[in-house]
């Protein structure tokens, strides 16, 4: 089977996000994302996936491949980002993540958080608190993405705040971990290599901003830019990997 390189960013925030701008609508996401020469994206709001769909439908009309995802918040204050093969697993996901996320959105403090349809208009507003920590440990939140056939990613280890080594201080022995993404790609070497195990490692926008998405991406070599064939790259598998882009 032929191999090819494609440019993806794995981490990207739409207007769902308390933190996301209004302007990461479904629409403007995908142009944006094609304009800048990107063939794989994943829509990955905080603690939720109700805008995946909407996503995928406007990018479907751009011949751009989209993972439904979710950046979720464990009770450490860790972020997870989880991929799913399909919006259906993601939504499953997220019924778990619901019935242990507490609090209200304060609307006045961190925004309101939009839920759109693929054709940008609002459907409707997440009253939840989606920036909070859910009642999930690293541990369950884990488990709960590979239960559903997902990817479990470390969001952001290089980071001061909400990643896995400001949390903990390192990455625990045994921890089944499908990869590391890194913010920073100048120096990253510290974080990843535990002695035992070197990690697979991306890096992704974490685009909250239009102008953001792209900034930083990952080479997927694989056959075609799918779920199925990140994983694969992930692991290393039947000649696929990843390789952070300098862009």
């Amino acid at each position: 089977m032929n191999l090819s390189h494609h440019s993806a960013d794995l981490h990207i925030h739409s207007c769902l996000s308390p933190c996301g701008e209004l302007e990461m609508s479904p629409l403007r996401i995908a142009e944006r994302a094609k304009d800048v020469g990107l063939d794989l994206i994943a829509i990955c709001d905080h603690n939720s996936a109700e805008n995946a769909e909407a996503v995928l439908e406007a990018c479907s009309k751009r011949n751009l491949s989209v993972i439904a995802g979710m950046e979720i918040t464990t009770s450490e204050e860790i972020h997870i980002v989880g991929l799913f093969p399909d919006v259906s697993a993601a939504l499953a996901v997220q019924e778990v993540v619901y019935e242990n996320l507490p609090g209200k959105n304060d609307e006045d403090v961190f925004g309101i958080q939009v839920v759109a349809n693929g054709d940008d208009e609002v459907e409707g507003f997440n009253s939840r608190l989606l920036i909070g920590a859910t009642a999930l440990s690293l541990q369950e939140v884990i488990d709960l993405i590979h239960k559903k056939g997902g990817l479990a990613i470390a969001a952001h280890i290089d980071r001061a705040s909400f990643s896995l080594i400001s949390q903990l201080g390192f990455i625990p022995e045994g921890l089944e971990l499908d990869g590391v993404e890194v913010a920073s790609t100048a120096d990253y070497g510290d974080f990843v290599d535990q002695g035992t195990k070197q990690w697979a490692v991306l890096t992704s926008s974490d685009a909250h901003r239009l102008e953001e998405i792209g900034s930083k991406r990952t080479t997927i070599y694989a056959a075609e830019p799918t779920f199925n064939e990140v994983g694969l790259a992930l692991r290393g598998a039947e000649g696929r990997r990843v390789e952070i882009e300098r862009v």
